[in-house]
């Protein structure tokens, strides 16, 4: 260690650079049943060519039938082989092992995670004897195994990683991120390095729970040029991407799009800089077109301000406030113009606009949802959404903007349960189709994304439980106008039992409150697939009772802590008290 000079800030080292690789080794010479059967189940979690190794492992029937691209079949631990039932196949000298494990995932061809509530996995692996290779003998060999491949929770994690493809919302002129999973190195399938897995993923559409509600700019069959399993960036950052003859007729304005839907893609990956991409045609390799970050940014469903955001909350009176989170511990708040900031009408919960020009406020008793602006001191407009429920809990949610300037709402109402959407914050209210409102059923808060497409919601089931759900909204136009739905709800958190609250933090990812069967209150970060890491969970934080996420990294989180109220977390600190008065409502513009 050095004894003098100057302390001086140094980057760290890629952690990727260190990850652990297992390196398949291949059958021994007249290995036993068991040996094959734990032999392959090693093999499948390394990143061996084509599996090859692995195959080995295999008859040569079922080594020419196993696609382990089909699926993933993800286990909290490593599939437990148990001892081989030789009475079961007796006839044959066959062996048949039994494997188990408790399943809390799939990832189908798409490359589509989906989380489950964790269930027993059983299948079985079959082993034979055939020929040796060298015709002397006979060695053993699986002619049964499951599809795809099987994995742990952390093999999957030490292998894979995610990424967001983007797609155009449908209608629309903004992007939507649609999480994946690549290979962390080269794909043992494809050869593809993780640049070109990620591209190729894009290209192949979006994923099938997505897919109603956007639009790829690509012609349909657009793939890479044949051939291509790496694309790196040259000098001057640019990723030039060949595509096949599908694309050689695209027009400019089409092609700027595709090209934008790449830029966001490869945005994700930090193993590359890209700072602008060129397409090129599949037949003779000229340029389709140029698109750089920069220009790009005019597709984001948020547009980058380069200002942090600012969060708001309602005091101890029911008056709107600014929350100032880059000041002191126990800061003054500033008081919000307009009349909610005045104090108008004692306000429950509020939203404010993507634009911060405008908040949506439940009133104190939960009876009426209004507008007003927050920039002038206008009349206060009528309510917008009114509820008739007995009890305060039962009556409106805290609202929700998305990205196209439309308000939602849910009723709770036990008696009616109903989902409301209020296009631009001031039209007609919508009733949203929500088919799953039923049996008890209710929406306890809701969280809308900036692109408008998806939406998390806390449900409050019949029996009393919570659990977070992500619907799609999807929008059509009939003879009887516009009609909305919020559809094919997918579980985010099964292993949650209880969730109190949820917020938006970026274009794929939440921040989650709740507990798990038999744990303590986590605060935490949750992909809109339902993946999970160790190192997602926040510091913790005791009766946390709401909590709101910037969209960027640029603000800290923000949460509503029952012993120590308005708190917030900054990068690489503690959970600090932000203002001196009481307060509830926490949010960012969403």
């Amino acid at each position: 260690m050095p004894d003098s000079g100057d302390v001086q800030q140094v980057k760290a080292s890629n952690p990727g650079d260190s990850q652990v690789r297992v390196y398949a080794v291949q059958p021994r010479e007249n290995a036993q049943p068991d040996e094959i059967v734990d032999g392959f189940l090693e093999a499948m979690t390394s990143d061996d060519p084509g599996f090859a190794t692995a195959r080995k492992y295999l008859t040569n029937q079922a080594a020419r039938a196993w696609k382990p691209e089909q699926s993933i079949t993800v286990l909290t631990t490593a599939p437990d082989r148990e001892q081989a039932d030789r009475l079961a196949d007796a006839e044959n000298e066959g062996r048949s092992y039994p494997i188990r494990g408790r399943q809390i995932a799939t990832v189908d061809a798409r490359h589509a995670y989906q989380p489950r509530n964790p269930a027993e996995y059983k299948d079985f692996i079959h082993v034979v004897q055939q020929p040796a290779a060298d015709g002397k003998g006979r060695e053993w060999r699986i002619d049964h195994l499951p599809s795809g491949l099987v994995l742990s929770e952390a093999d999957f994690q030490r292998n894979y990683r995610s990424v967001n493809t983007y797609y155009f919302a449908s209608g629309e002129d903004w992007v939507v991120a649609d999480p994946v999973y690549i290979r962390q190195r080269q794909d043992p399938v494809t050869r593809m390095d993780p640049v070109t897995q990620t591209v190729k993923a894009l290209l192949e559409g979006p994923t099938n729970w997505l897919k109603p509600a956007v639009d790829s700019r690509f012609p349909s069959g657009t793939e890479l040029k044949e051939g291509v399993t790496t694309l790196a960036t040259d000098d001057q950052s640019t990723l030039k991407v060949p595509l096949n003859a599908k694309a050689d007729r695209v027009g400019g304005e089409v092609c700027r799009r595709m090209a934008a839907q790449l830029l966001f893609t490869l945005g994700d990956l930090t193993s590359v800089r890209v700072e602008q991409v060129e397409l090129q045609r599949g037949s003779d390799g000229g340029r389709l077109c140029v698109l750089s970050k920069a220009q790009a940014e005019e597709f984001a469903p948020v547009r980058d301000s380069g200002l942090a955001e600012n969060p708001f909350f309602v005091d101890e009176h029911g008056s709107l406030k600014t929350l100032p989170v880059g000041g002191k511990e126990d800061a003054e708040a500033d008081v919000s113009p307009g009349p909610f900031g005045k104090g108008a009408t004692p306000l429950r919960s509020v939203a404010v606009d993507r634009d911060e020009s405008r908040a949506a406020g439940v009133g104190k008793d939960g009876r009426e949802l209004r507008v007003a602006s927050i920039l002038t001191d206008h009349e206060l407009r009528p309510a917008l959404v009114t509820s008739t429920a007995a009890r305060p809990d039962d009556r409106l949610s805290a609202p929700s903007w998305d990205g196209r300037g439309d308000l939602w709402v849910a009723d709770r109402n036990p008696v009616k349960p109903r989902l409301w959407m209020v296009p631009d914050g001031e039209g007609t209210p919508v009733e949203v189709r929500a088919p799953w409102l039923t049996d008890g059923a209710r929406v306890q808060s809701l969280r809308v994304s900036a692109d408008g497409v998806r939406m998390a919601l806390v449900l409050k089931e019949k029996d009393g439980s919570t659990a977070l759900k992500i619907g799609r909204v999807e929008r059509a136009a009939d003879g009887a106008g516009a009609t909305v739905s919020v559809a094919d709800l997918q579980p985010v958190a099964p292993r949650m039992e209880a969730v109190t609250a949820v917020s938006w933090a970026g274009p794929s990812r939440l921040v989650v409150v709740g507990k798990e069967a038999g744990g303590v209150q986590q605060v935490r970060y949750v992909q809109t697939d339902g993946a999970t890491s160790a190192t997602s969970v926040l510091p913790g934080l005791n009766g946390v009772t709401a909590v709101a996420a910037p969209n960027d990294d640029k603000a800290p989180v923000v949460a509503d802590s029952g012993n120590d109220g308005i708190v917030r977390l900054m990068p690489g600190a503690n959970w600090q008290r932000l203002v001196k008065i009481a307060g509830s409502s926490p949010v960012y513009p969403g």
